[in-house]
Order: C-alpha cells, then structure tokens, then sequence
C-alpha cells in the first residue's frame, strides 16, 4: 500500500504540540502592516492552540505529524 501524503499547505502552516495538539500562528501579520499599531502586531506575535473542533481536520491533513 503507498503512503498517504501529507497535505503540503498545512505542514508548512501547522506544528504538532508535545501534548498532541496543534499550534498555529496568528493572521493578519503578512503585509499592509504600516496601517496597524504597534501594538496591535505586537499582541499578533506567537502562536496560538488550533480550536478543538479543527484539530481532527488537521489530524487527517497531517497524518505522519
């Protein structure tokens, strides 16, 4: 039997926990970032948990993580 793929979209967007969960960055940090406070992409740093709900989609995405 082939191996699955992973879902190369969400690898390069997710990263597995060490509890078994996911962690994702935050959106609205890519560009026209000249417009937002300081502040407001500063609290936009790191990463936060998947929502429960979307980690078994990920899960399925991901199945070698």
């Amino acid at each position: 039997m082939p191996k699955m793929k992973s879902n190369s979209g969400a690898a390069k967007r997710f990263k597995r926990t060490a509890s078994g969960g996911f962690k994702r960055a935050q959106a609205n940090k890519n560009h026209i970032l000249t417009k937002k406070s300081t502040k407001r992409k500063r609290h936009l740093r790191g990463v936060e948990q998947v929502a429960e709900a979307d980690a078994p989609m990920i899960r399925r995405m991901m199945p070698y993580s």
